[in-house]
Formats: C-alpha cells, sequence, structure tokens
C-alpha cells in the first residue's frame, strides 16, 4: 500500500492512540535513565503523560491540544541543565525509532523540539 506524501507524521503514525503509546514507551526510558528519572519523583505521571501525548502529537504535525502551562512555568525550579534536555531528546528519539520512524523523520521532531530549549533551561 502506497502512503499518500503530504500524511503528517502524526497520521502516518495512526493518530492520538499510537502516540500514547509512543509517550509511555518514552516514559519508560526516561524513569529507567538516573540523569533524568529524578525530575519525576513527586509527578503525577498520568497527568504528566496526557500533557506529552498532547504535546508529541503537535510536535509530529497533529493537532495542538496541549492546554497546560507554558514551557516556562512547566520547568520553573528544575534548573535543568543541556544534558538533562539531551537525554530527554535521545529517549523521545529512541521511542519514535522503535515505532517506525526514519532517522530523517526523528531529526525533524527534534529540531521542532529543541526550538523549547531556551524555554526550560537553566528555570
Amino acid at each position: 500500500m502506497h502512503t499518500p506524501p503530504n500524511l503528517t507524521l502524526y497520521e502516518k503514525l495512526g493518530g492520538q492512540p499510537v502516540v500514547a503509546q509512543i509517550v509511555d514507551d518514552f516514559y519508560q526510558r526516561v524513569l529507567a535513565d538516573d540523569t533524568v528519572s529524578h525530575f519525576f519523583a513527586n509527578t503525577d505521571m498520568e497527568k504528566q503523560r496526557r500533557h506529552q501525548t498532547a504535546f508529541v502529537s503537535h510536535a509530529l504535525g497533529g493537532p495542538n491540544q496541549y492546554t497546560g502551562r507554558s514551557m516556562e512555568k512547566a520547568h520553573a525550579g528544575l534548573d535543568l541543565q543541556p544534558e538533562h534536555f539531551d537525554a530527554i531528546a535521545k529517549h523521545l528519539g529512541e521511542s519514535l525509532d522503535e515505532y517506525g520512524l526514519t532517522q530523517e523523520e526523528i531529526n525533524s521532531v527534534l529540531e521542532r523540539i529543541s526550538t523549547l530549549k531556551e524555554a526550560v533551561l537553566y528555570k
């Protein structure tokens, strides 16, 4: 079956249900990584997964359903450093790879997310 070339990555993956699975895979990786897992020690992970699913959906070209706090407010007081951001990006890339995105597609998503680096680092 030939996939139409104008599908977004969100549509290509299968929409919201598959993005939710990707986010679950992503958090399994994140929570197993001592570099960043401590940032989630007191986090309502169900709520976090919902927010992240909306965020990743939008990053993949899907609808913008995110209604949470701004990136700056959500990361205030965490003092995230570049190595933390890079670890999160690496885990997201691995999860996207697991679900069949090409390296080019993964890079495209990570480029979009990297535009938020200044909004989350050193807060």
